[in-house]
């Protein structure tokens, strides 16, 4: 049987680095075994603090997932704007550099999908705090997707969006089903560029 005890490092933990630390844990278990998958022992043994200090921070397991989903939100925004960056004042390049960042993030070895994406399948019910924090994630990219093709003079944005978020979907699908660097990925950036040729007036270089 596991000694879930506390060890003299878990005592000498503060609170912000207990939370740092349950964080990182839920980050890597869940991301890579599932939420289910992982329980709130398997949390607390990996970022080495006591069970008493998870529940110090986090109400219940509910609370950690989304958590986690937090952060995973802004990994993920933060990924997409950096993208933008590259191409400052040129919204058609901007989409097109996300496409082909995401293919290639994609192709590692060690990509499991979407987070958000994994939360739904294992979440069946709507209401589950989790399934709220998949919604506004998935709402925010789609507003953001809706921006750029605005600013990309689309005819109509919101149809775009709407049409990059599907491919993006299927990107993350076709990494866990054909496996990382597979043609369905690689063929992303060019389904992309033919979705906002289609759209926009410019020609895409």
């Amino acid at each position: 049987m596991t000694d879930h005890s506390p060890t003299p490092r878990a005592r000498r933990t503060s609170k912000p680095r207990a939370q740092e630390h349950l964080l990182l844990a839920a980050d890597e278990l869940f991301y890579r075994e599932g939420v289910r998958a992982v329980g709130v022992e398997a949390v607390v043994e990996r970022a080495g603090v006591n069970k008493m200090s998870l529940y110090r921070q986090f109400s219940s397991k509910d609370d950690l997932v989304v958590a986690y989903l937090k952060r995973c939100d802004e990994r993920f925004f933060d990924r997409l704007e950096a993208s933008v960056a590259k191409h400052p004042g040129e919204p058609v390049k901007q989409l097109l550099q996300y496409f082909e960042d995401l293919a290639q993030r994609a192709s590692a070895a060690d990509y499991r999908g979407c987070p958000f994406v994994n939360v739904a399948a294992e979440f069946p019910d709507a209401s589950h705090p989790a399934r709220h924090s998949v919604a506004e994630n998935k709402a925010k990219l789609i507003a953001r997707l809706t921006t750029l093709a605005g600013q990309a003079q689309a005819a109509d944005p919101a149809a775009l969006a709407d049409e990059l978020a599907l491919l993006i979907e299927g990107i993350y699908a076709a990494s866990q089903t054909y496996g990382p660097g597979c043609g369905p990925i690689l063929a992303g950036p060019r389904m992309a560029k033919r979705l906002i040729e289609a759209a926009c007036p410019a020609p895409v270089k």
